[in-house]
Formats: C-alpha cells, sequence, structure tokens
C-alpha cells in the first residue's frame, strides 16, 4: 500500500528533518501543510475534549491503549495526523487504504497480510479514509480483522458513521467525534507554520487583516488555512527580487491572500454590526420573496464562516414566522435542512441551505401563525382565561364523575365528519377568533374550511 501523497501517513517523527519553506523552485518538497502535521500530542491544536489525561484518545496515541477507533470530523481536524500518532505509538506497521479506490479485494489483500505479521508479533494499523464510503459488503469484510484484532482499525468519516457505518463494525469500535477548529485554533496554526523551521521558517509575517482573512477562509479547516497561507507566502516571496542583505520578513496583506485563492475578504463580522444587518437583509428579503437579494446573503454568510446552525435556525423560525400555513411544506424543507447540518456538515450541507432558502423566498407568506399566537398570548396575559368546561376535564380517576369532570363530553370520531357541536374555550373566551387565514397559498383554502368548521363547534349551522 502505498500513501496518496508523499509523508502524508508518515509517523510520528519521520518529518523531523523536513524542508523548511521558501525552498528552491524545482526542489520536491512536501506541502505546508504536511509539514506541519502534528508529531506530538502537545502540537495537537483543538481537540480538547478528545484527549484529556486518562481519555481513550490519549491513552491510543500514547500507546496504553488497544481500540479500534472511529474518527468522525469535518476535513482538517486532525483525523489523519492522530492515526499516524496510534501507529507510531503502537509500533505496528501502517497501511492505508481509500474508501475511494479500494475494493473488497485490497481490504481482503491487507488482512492477509496482517495475519501473517501477526504470526511474527507485529501489530498492524489499518487507515482507512472516507471509510462512509465503503459498501456493506467491504464494511462486513473488516469485522472479523477487528474483532479478532488481527488489525488495529483507524478510520475517518465526515459522515455520521451512526448512518454511514454498519452497526457491527460500530459496536467493535470507539467512534470519537473531532469538531471544526476554532478561530484561535487556526491562528495558532497559521503563526506556528510562521514560526517554524520546518515551515516558513520566520521569511514572512502576516498582517492582522490577512491573519483574518485565512482564518475565515479556513472554516475550522487547518489544511484548508495551510494551503491558502503557502500560496500566499509563495506569491509574496517570489514576486520580489531577492536581497541578500535584506532578512526582515516579507508580510502578506489581505491583497496577497486574495489573488493566492481568488477569493475576495467578505466584510463580515460575526460578531459585530454585520453578522445582524447581514442576517437582517438575509430574513427581509426572503419575506420580500426576492430570491436573488436571499441567496446573496446567504453566500455573504458561508463565504464568511458563519455558523450554518444559525442560518439553520433562522430558516426554521422564519417557516412559521412568515410562511406558517400559506405552505406548510416551508417548515419541514427549513427543519429538513437543519438536520443535513446536523448530520453532514459543511460544506455540502450548504446546498441543503440554499435549497431551503429558495423554498422559503419563493413561499406564499402569511403572518398568521404569528397573529393568532399573538392573539391567544395577549388574551392570557390580560386575564381572560377562565376554567376549563367540565366535560373536557380529565375524568380519568376516582370521583372525577361526581365532580362533573369528563361527564358530556362529546367524542369527535363517533359524529359525521370528526366534529361536533361542543364548548372548547373557557366561558370568557366563547366566540373569540384568533387565527385570521389569508388568502395567500394553502391558507385560501383553509379560510372557507375554518369558518365551517368553526360554525359547526359553535353550532352556529347545520352540517354540511
Amino acid at each position: 500500500m502505498t500513501d496518496p501523497e508523499p509523508g502524508l501517513f508518515a509517523a510520528p517523527g519521520d518529518d523531523a528533518q523536513a524542508p523548511a519553506a521558501a525552498p528552491h523552485p524545482g526542489s520536491a518538497v512536501p506541502p505546508l501543510a504536511v509539514r506541519m502535521r502534528p508529531r506530538t500530542l502537545d502540537e495537537i491544536v483543538g481537540q480538547q475534549h478528545l484527549l484529556g489525561e486518562r481519555s481513550p484518545l490519549r491513552r491510543l496515541i500514547e500507546g496504553s491503549g488497544a481500540s479500534s477507533v472511529l474518527l468522525y470530523g469535518p476535513p482538517g481536524t486532525g483525523k489523519t495526523t492522530m492515526a499516524s500518532m496510534i501507529s507510531g505509538a503502537t509500533g505496528g506497521r501502517f497501511e492505508s487504504l481509500s474508501a475511494l479506490s479500494a475494493g473488497v479485494k485490497e481490504v481482503r489483500a491487507v488482512i492477509d497480510l496482517a495475519r501473517r505479521r501477526l504470526a511474527q508479533g507485529q501489530q498492524t494499523v489499518l487507515f482507512i479514509d472516507e471509510v462512509h464510503r465503503f459498501s456493506k459488503t467491504q464494511q462486513d469484510a473488516l469485522l472479523d480483522a477487528v474483532e479478532n484484532r488481527i488489525v488495529l482499525l483507524v478510520a475517518a468519516t465526515t459522515e455520521n458513521p451512526s448512518f454511514s457505518v454498519v452497526a457491527p463494525l460500530l459496536s467493535r469500535s470507539l467512534v470519537l467525534q473531532l469538531r471544526p477548529l476554532e478561530d484561535d485554533d487556526i491562528a495558532t496554526v497559521l503563526q506556528r507554520a510562521i514560526d517554524d523551521p520546518r515551515g516558513l521558517g520566520g521569511a514572512v509575517a502576516l498582517s492582522d487583516e490577512a491573519r483574518d482573512h485565512l482564518v475565515s477562509i479556513a472554516g475550522g479547516d487547518a489544511r484548508r488555512a495551510l494551503t491558502a497561507l503557502e500560496a500566499s507566502a509563495d506569491g509574496v516571496l517570489r514576486g520580489e527580487e531577492s536581497d541578500e542583505s535584506d532578512t526582515a520578513p516579507r508580510e502578506i496583506a489581505v491583497a496577497d491572500v486574495e489573488a493566492a485563492v481568488d477569493r475576495a475578504a467578505v466584510r463580515y463580522d460575526r460578531d459585530g454590526d454585520q453578522h445582524y444587518d447581514v442576517i437582517s437583509g438575509f430574513i427581509k428579503s426572503i419575506r420580500g420573496s426576492d430570491v436573488d437579494a436571499a441567496l446573496h446573503y446567504l453566500a455573504r454568510m458561508i463565504t464568511a464562516g458563519e455558523d450554518p446552525r444559525f442560518i439553520a435556525r433562522r430558516l426554521m423560525i422564519h417557516a412559521s414566522e412568515d410562511i406558517g400555513m400559506a405552505d406548510p411544506t416551508a417548515l419541514q424543507t427549513a427543519v429538513a435542512a437543519a438536520q443535513v447540518v446536523a448530520l453532514v456538515g459543511m460544506p455540502e450541507a450548504r446546498l441543503a441551505l440554499a435549497q431551503a432558502t429558495i423554498h422559503l423566498a419563493t413561499a406564499p407568506k402569511s403572518p398568521g401563525v404569528v397573529a393568532a399566537l399573538g392573539a391567544a398570548m395577549s388574551d392570557v396575559s390580560s386575564g381572560r382565561i377562565g376554567l376549563v368546561p367540565p366535560h373536557l376535564r380529565d375524568g380519568h380517576y376516582s370521583g372525577a364523575e361526581a365532580m362533573g369532570s369528563g361527564v358530556g363530553y362529546k367524542y369527535a370520531h363517533d359524529y359525521p365528519g370528526g366534529v361536533v357541536a361542543q364548548q372548547y374555550p373557557p366561558d370568557p373566551l366563547v366566540g373569540r377568533d384568533y387565527y385570521a387565514p389569508t388568502e395567500h397559498g394553502f391558507e385560501r383554502e383553509l379560510g372557507p374550511r375554518v369558518g365551517r368548521l368553526r360554525a359547526i363547534v359553535r353550532g352556529l349551522t347545520g352540517r354540511r
């Protein structure tokens, strides 16, 4: 088995003498993200929830554990790094498979090799990237080897393993969820790469704006941040004439980052005015049925690294607040988008957010749900409550009938159409209307129906 790129699966310490940055053109140097791969636990940034003193992952990395693990998390959060450290700690042989290219034949070949090594007293660590892409048959082929520890499996996936990995393999493995790196973590990774001889060796410096832009476009992905930094540094170092007497670091400005990654900086502060202005523009564009403006604001939030859960929450709120019963499927679409955010994550979930945005922006609008609940709560707040009518009260306890509770209740399903004349609200609220359907969308059908239902329930007309 071979690594998909040189050094990607190197065990800790193998790249200790990696060349520094700014190599001579034409020299074969691993990418910055590979050179800066953490070699020890102390170099890992983030994931502290998994690296406590006696945590299973720490024990594995330190060589005192023997569990197969499924590392679940977004790209660039350290899954491959941790697999490499586990391999180095166990002292075993490291084999890797990619679910994109390996089949059952390749899986069985690795297991046969591991079985022969085990007979000689040598453990094999099998790393499988994107294990969620393995078919059920391919995953089943691993079960016996994992259960009998012929291989120590370290599998990585960006999708929730509860939905993408077969139950028997899940039960034989320790599932550990890695989180996207925080902005401060990404900033630490960038500065370390600038200062470390393995990285850029102090040849460049970042302006504050450039650092913020690199953090923003990283989206919690350390590999993406380092790739963008390397491209930016390369542009700056190659773009200026070399002066051996000038040892000052070349400054990387935000324009250099933009030129390197072909992506304009988005003026957006997740904790400042822009955060509120853009989300306000987003919601008001949906309310105003301007689908193009809504998509623009969505794109700005995604590009700036806004928390997709925040966007999904706003869509769910808006589905009831401004659409409601004019299109009852709008809330279902918004909830489904939120589930995609939770189960799949970014960047794929942005398509679900876009689909929900388009659905809500083009849906008929109605404030009926908000108005109805507001009117009902206003009455409650002002003291218009009254007692629950006796026939609606709970009658499932001893003595209830003697108190009149539940006596005379008419079970609606015993009547034609499932509707019967009967008092439901407390006395002070008899005849009070809260819900007023509009003529928009599905509410056009609801309006006449609500009127007929009220007439029947209140005994104001004969059954139709």
